[in-house]
């Protein structure tokens, strides 16, 4: 944790509320002029969070240091993408019991948990965390959400061989993330992405690919966040017609 950011923050008038786990982030914290800090604690996500048993010592160790404790926070993210919803809600209620015994501890008006994927089975939260909600992509899809996908990459076809088994269009891993797969599209199938390429085949293994040079294709992106941190721009459309244009504060993030 950056102290030095936390205090330019706070020094030009922003309220600032940070996540702890642990006596350093604490320090950190108060040096950085926080005055407001949740308790983070693991839920089953092996990210961040302390243990449960540790909650009431970094609960003290905090109100030591001067800091009020507005509450915790545990986010479920391993559960995003539980294909099953009843599978989904049952580790939803085992993670919250987690935060709620952490809750009775550290005490605070927020619960701060949940997710795109378990914003509607979490009913312990005060304040949920979803924000992939908003454009969605390939892989929240596939849970059976009721939101669409509304963010696409742009892309030119630049190469199609003449037997049409095989076209190329200029995006690649520089223009969308592929941890959670590959992008999607309508009438092709992509085979490979390299740098500022993507290799596209027809969707039937028998069948023509129906792109010419030149045509513009809408790449359905597999992980949304780290995708839009790599563009500065985003075009707004509908029906063919751009009607805004968003600058991306926090490219690179």
């Amino acid at each position: 944790m950056n102290a030095s950011r936390l205090r330019s923050l706070v020094d030009h008038g922003v309220e600032v509320i940070v996540a702890v786990d642990s006596t350093e982030t604490i320090d950190a914290a108060k040096d950085g002029g926080i005055r407001n800090v949740l308790i983070d604690v693991n839920v089953g996500l092996p990210r961040c969070g302390c243990d449960l048993n540790e909650v009431e010592i970094l609960s003290g160790y905090a109100r030591r240091k001067g800091l009020n404790i507005k509450g915790v926070m545990g986010y479920e993210g391993h559960l995003m993408f539980t294909p099953d919803r009843a599978d989904r809600k049952r580790g939803v209620a085992e993670a919250m019991q987690v935060l709620q015994e952490a809750h009775s501890i550290t005490g605070g008006d927020i619960i701060s948990a949940g997710g795109t994927g378990t914003f509607d089975l979490n009913e312990l939260a005060t304040e949920i965390q979803a924000g992939s909600f908003l454009f969605m992509d390939t892989r929240y899809s596939t849970v059976g959400l009721p939101f669409e996908e509304s963010l696409t990459i742009v892309s030119t076809v630049i190469s199609v061989e003449r037997d049409r088994k095989r076209a190329v269009c200029d995006a690649g891993v520089k223009s969308f993330a592929t941890d959670y797969g590959k992008p999607k599209l309508e009438d092709g199938i992509i085979e490979f992405c390299s740098d500022e390429h993507s290799t596209i085949l027809p969707t039937e293994p028998r069948g023509d690919l129906a792109f010419q040079v030149g045509d513009l294709i809408h790449l359905r992106v597999p992980h949304v966040d780290p995708t839009i941190a790599k563009h500065s721009r985003l075009a707004c459309s509908q029906e063919g017609y751009i009607y805004g244009d968003w600058k991306v504060d926090l490219r690179g993030w």
